[in-house]
């Protein structure tokens, strides 16, 4: 009895030894590629970008700073005053501005002789420019949001034209990444009461 014929084995298809690195070198590429991308998305979806544009947050933020804004951190917890926001301004959604949130949903917001009062207390305020020259009473509605710049007397806020609406809040404001001499964290200094 014979053996049955087996067929013979196909000779492996392997690459010439010159097409080999280049194939590698493209795969290589493709990685990169991939990884640059998803992590672009993934960079985006956490956190954004902003150039501060203005002198309204001095002397904590200066105009041609860029900050790194967090864009989870108001996923899994709310905002608190004396963070520093950024925002689609509610008149120009097409607009970011950035401000010192000051009053929260539900909030009696007074300033009187320079001093800032939120329910009935004084709010001790180390990193405004200059105390407000300006008085005024607000009652902050709810899902909504009372900020001031921290220069005071020369800043586009909840002062002249209202409440931020709690949708229109892209993030808390959290490092300065240029220019490098003023790399740093963001002083979102938590407000306390005069009798704190």
């Amino acid at each position: 009895m014979y053996p049955s014929p087996q067929n013979p084995p196909l000779e492996p298809t392997n690459n010439s030894p010159e097409e080999r690195p280049l194939l590698n070198f493209f795969v290589d590429i493709l990685e990169t590629l991939i990884l640059s991308v998803v992590l672009f998305f993934l960079i985006n979806v956490l956190s954004a970008r902003i150039k501060v544009d203005g002198s309204s947050m001095e002397p904590t933020l200066h105009h041609g700073e860029f900050i790194l804004v967090s864009k989870v951190g108001y996923k899994f917890g709310e905002p608190q005053r004396g963070d520093v926001i950024v925002f689609d301004f509610p008149q120009n959604i097409t607009q970011e501005y950035i401000k010192r949130l000051i009053g929260l949903p539900g909030d009696q917001v007074r300033i009187d002789n320079g001093d800032v009062y939120v329910n009935d207390q004084l709010v001790v305020e180390p990193y405004i420019q200059s105390a407000p020259m300006y008085n005024g009473d607000w009652e902050v509605p709810e899902n909504t949001l009372f900020v001031l710049g921290d220069n005071r007397n020369n800043s586009s806020d909840s002062h002249n034209w209202g409440m931020v609406p709690l949708e229109n809040v892209v993030g808390e404001a959290v490092f300065i990444y240029w220019p490098p001499p003023n790399w740093g964290t963001i002083n979102n200094a938590s407000i306390a009461s005069a009798s704190d």
